[in-house]
């Protein structure tokens, strides 16, 4: 599993979000949380990703 790509995070990325206005990216659960928040935003759980971000 990958690293979270948001800076200074070390957590493995669970979920990737597809943000209209930058760029996609895998993320972890609680940045994806936090990412979903703004409109537009989708999130998918990776394959083989815990379900604990849902």
């Amino acid at each position: 599993m990958t690293q979270c790509a948001e800076d200074g995070c070390s957590d493995p990325a669970t979920v990737r979000v597809y943000v209209p206005w930058g760029e996609d990216r895998d993320v972890c659960t609680g940045h994806a949380r936090a990412l979903v928040q703004e409109d537009g935003v989708v999130a998918e759980p990776l394959e083989g990703a815990d379900d604990d971000w849902r």
